[in-house]
């Protein structure tokens, strides 16, 4: 008999590229995870243990990471933003303000004005 580790090896690896490349392209779109994991032809919690494993946090936050980062480069450019939110798929202004300072340590204004101080020295 088979061990679960023989039996795991056997299985083709399915990529997660497509997922990925259909995350950047809808960034700003609702996006999920019910959606991303039949890309893949899995199941929403073998995709999410399978995403996790291989890029090493959840989908969920993978995607506000990607979202924030976006958002970095509109407000990096002088967009205001209210509007870099919802280009970057986020729900308003508020929700961008939370999301961004969690991950940047400060709010979308302060980034904002720190990279236009930078740029205009």
């Amino acid at each position: 008999m088979a061990t679960p580790s023989a039996l795991t090896e056997t299985r083709p690896r399915r990529s997660l590229e497509p997922v990925l490349a259909h995350i950047r392209a809808h960034l700003s779109e609702p996006l999920r995870l019910e959606s991303l994991a039949e890309l893949c032809g899995l199941s929403v919690w073998r995709f999410a243990t399978v995403f996790r494993e291989r890029v090493g946090m959840s989908p969920y936050r993978y995607v506000n990471v990607l979202r924030v980062q976006h958002a970095q480069t509109l407000l990096s450019q002088g967009m205001p933003a209210a509007r870099a939110a919802s280009e970057s798929g986020f729900y308003d202004q508020s929700h961008l303000s939370r999301r961004f300072k969690r991950l940047c340590g400060m709010t979308p204004g302060q980034y904002q004005s720190a990279t236009q101080s930078t740029t205009s020295s």
